[in-house]
């Protein structure tokens, strides 16, 4: 006990904890408040917050599967190659031959659940009411989150490269250049138009945006992985830390209607 309480006395103990132990209401919420990870969570809850019949965890279960797929990932991306030519090659190679070649499984079925759980935590805060003001902010966000979820979802099925896959995102790409302004065949692109000349066209809208060409290439592999391996996850922690930290705001997770 004296060795922890000169370990607790020393100036790297003081520089790293700025207070005591919290072994009162006092110092729990002290050691909230002025920690990194702690202080995006409420220092107190309702005794309803608690209760797994109201929020399911699906909120923590979504957030916890998002963390799976980051490790797995990594652990993919150490010998996954995005290119035309071994694309394919080195996703069977990860299935068959690779040592914990289950990382792909994994991941595969960890996006299955992440979609599925990240729809029933919206339909749970749906139909609870949550929301509600003051929560319509935060509301937004989770819709953003579940765009981002699917997203990352529809980018990571071309990175096995083969028919299926393919052809899917043609079929999805398609769709985006029928969208409404930003597609080229969708409604109201011919009316964004500078100097005479058409803004949105075959080779400037959604569609193009996203394949790289105007067919589903190399090229488009290679934007689906910069956007499924970085830009996608950047967005989705970053949106999950304002999540977190406006429910907090927000007075807790919501009461039972």
């Amino acid at each position: 006990m004296r060795l922890i309480q000169r370990i607790r006395r020393s100036q790297l103990y003081r520089s790293i904890m700025r207070h005591p132990a919290p072994r009162d209401r006092r110092n729990r919420s002290a050691a909230v408040l002025t920690n990194l990870v702690l202080h995006l969570h409420p220092v107190a809850i309702s005794r309803h917050a608690v209760r797994i019949g109201y929020t399911w965890c699906l909120g923590g279960i979504a957030f916890f599967l998002m963390l799976v797929e980051t490790i797995t990932g990594v652990l993919l991306m150490l010998y996954y190659r995005p290119t035309a030519t071994h694309a394919y090659r080195d996703m069977l190679e990860l299935r068959d031959a690779v040592s914990f070649g289950m990382m792909r499984e994994i991941h595969r079925w960890g996006a299955h659940a992440m979609v599925i759980v990240v729809m029933l935590h919206m339909l749970r805060v749906f139909l609870t009411g949550s929301y509600r003001p003051p929560r319509e902010f935060n509301w937004v966000v989770g819709v953003m989150l579940l765009l981002l979820t699917l997203f990352l979802a529809f980018t990571g099925y071309l990175l096995p490269w083969d028919q299926l896959s393919m052809w899917a995102v043609t079929v999805g790409t398609n769709m985006a250049g029928a969208a409404p302004f930003f597609g080229h065949e969708g409604p109201g692109s011919a009316w964004i138009i500078a100097h005479g000349r058409p803004l949105i066209t075959s080779q400037s809208d959604i569609r193009y945006l996203l394949l790289g060409a105007d067919s589903v290439t190399e090229e488009t592999l290679n934007r689906f992985y910069v956007l499924h391996c970085i830009a996608l996850p950047l967005a989705v922690f970053a949106l999950c830390a304002l999540h977190f930290w406006r429910v907090r705001k927000d007075g807790g997770i919501s009461g039972p209607l």
